[in-house]
């Protein structure tokens, strides 16, 4: 899901220049999100309710106009469907298993871990990210979330939440170079970190609610700052209904019950609830 076609090593950006010098505010952030609901949209763009102010979206897609709009990229693996281009490209920028081959997420296995082990790396890294940061500031995105912080945790130990946090310090000042805001993907155990060390301004935080971990984020970015996408399978798993989940009183404010696929508005599996 790369929004652009040139070439992923050409056009490297200056980005020691970024990031020098950034101190970070370790205390929580000010309200950064507009008041009101969320959708998130990642499996297809469609018309969000009239009480809905936040909407995220893929990269490839265009902002919801009108709307406090978040540009979905992956920060730390290769997009669908786009990790035959990186082997073209930048094939040593792929994670690589004890055998020489591609380390894809058992999870989504179209999608192959990044090499974040080096600083020059991860500087390599961040000029490709830089194509679909450039990408949702020309659409009129105003803030990116990038995803799978913690994919350290699938690379069998090969990579360390200190190289991605480095890596997301970089991808972070892409973003507020382009004057938006960027969010943290998960990894609640890091959401401390991911403020004060990466500068992340506000968090998407999938399944909190199922694993328990959504006070990690309001610590860290404070109740209004942190967007909970919740989906049945882990609630299933939680012994938990969505119903039960919005009626404790410590849930998130933007807390919505999505489909795993998150399927456009006229598909038969779309499933959107909010508490």
């Amino acid at each position: 899901m790369v929004a652009r076609t040139g070439s992923l090593v050409g056009g490297v950006l200056l980005l020691a220049v970024l990031v020098a010098g950034c101190a970070v505010d370790t205390g929580v952030p000010d309200g950064v999100l507009p008041g009101g609901g969320f959708d998130y949209q990642l499996g297809g763009a469609y018309p969000p309710t009239e009480d809905v102010t936040v909407v995220v979206r893929d990269s490839t897609a265009e902002p919801a106009r009108g709307r406090y709009s978040v540009c979905y990229v992956n920060g730390f693996q290769t997009q669908p469907g786009e990790s035959d281009r990186w082997l073209e490209e930048a094939p040593d920028l792929l994670l690589r298993d004890g055998e020489g081959a591609p380390v894809a997420d058992p999870g989504w296995p179209d999608e192959t871990l990044l090499d974040t082990s080096t600083e020059e790396k991860r500087q390599r890294i961040a000029a490709v990210l830089a194509e679909s940061v450039d990408r949702c500031a020309d659409a009129g995105f105003d803030a990116v979330e990038f995803d799978n912080l913690d994919s350290h945790l699938r690379s069998g130990g090969a990579l360390t939440m200190d190289d991605n946090l480095a890596l997301a310090g970089l991808a972070v000042a892409l973003a507020h170079d382009h004057g938006l805001d960027a969010a943290q993907k998960n990894a609640a155990e890091e959401a401390a970190r991911g403020r004060s060390d990466a500068g992340f301004d506000f968090a998407v935080a999938e399944s909190c609610a199922a694993w328990s971990e959504c006070a990690a984020y309001t610590d860290a970015y404070g109740a209004d700052n942190v967007l909970v996408v919740e989906y049945p399978e882990d609630l299933d798993g939680a012994g938990l209904t969505f119903e039960e989940v919005c009626a404790d009183p410590a849930v998130l404010p933007r807390t919505i019950l999505r489909d795993r696929a998150l399927v456009d508005a006229d598909h038969p599996g779309y499933l959107y609830e909010k508490c």
